[in-house]
């Protein structure tokens, strides 16, 4: 039996790795997630989406740990596991609580952020935590959402940061490379994005090494 922590990149995955979760990778693709979840996730006693997010919420800055107390998705609702999250907010008392809106694209844009804000009410967004909240649902297992946020939400992403992963979650440096040479203007704007992804891993990499094996989960006896 294992507790699946569902990420988008290899970074993510590792630190996982080093709370003795199981990582399933969803490189930004939505189907390839699903698939693989359904793969990997036999034997799974718990769920948490892992990673990192953007902020929707003024509020939330590069490098905050949030806990998920919900996760909504277009027309899904799902709520996180109570006992689990109480945990974790206790071990980092400056975790914050707050709604997460999962999505099957990215959202990069100032004006995407403050659209789906209003009409989800969320506060931040990722692109996996409503297929690992659907997965756990359908399994009638444990579900939490621990995230740390990226891009702020005042921030549009650079296209360099918006090029599709390769499937085991790594960048396309070629892909970003190109980008880079088509518009020369963004370099300052990616370094910014890589300074933020740096900030969000260390804080996440800090959430790990708090919490322990297992992230705290109260579930693993």
């Amino acid at each position: 039996m294992s507790i699946l922590a569902i990420v988008g990149l290899a970074k993510e995955a590792r630190i996982a790795r080093r709370a003795g979760l199981v990582p399933v990778i969803g490189a930004g693709n939505s189907e390839l997630l699903a698939a693989r979840i359904r793969e990997g996730g036999n034997d799974a006693k718990a769920v948490v989406s892992f990673g990192i997010a953007g902020s929707l919420s003024p509020l939330l800055r590069p490098g905050d740990i949030i806990v998920a107390t919900h996760v909504v998705g277009e027309n899904e609702h799902y709520l996180c596991d109570s006992k689990w999250s109480q945990i974790i907010r206790a071990r980092i008392p400056s975790a914050r609580a707050a709604i997460v809106v999962g999505t099957d694209e990215v959202v990069g844009h100032i004006a995407m952020k403050k659209a789906l804000m209003r009409t989800a009410g969320a506060h931040l967004v990722d692109m996996e935590s409503h297929i690992a909240a659907r997965f756990a649902k359908e399994k009638n297992i444990p579900f939490i959402c621990l995230r740390t946020i990226c891009d702020g939400n005042e921030r549009t992403l650079p296209p360099a940061a918006l090029e599709p992963l390769k499937p085991n979650g790594r960048p396309k440096l070629f892909a970003v490379m190109k980008s880079l040479l088509r518009e020369p203007g963004q370099f300052g704007e990616l370094m910014q994005t890589s300074e933020e992804l740096k900030k969000a891993l260390k804080s996440l990499a800090r959430a790990r090494r708090v919490l322990g094996s297992g992230l705290g989960c109260p579930y693993t006896g």
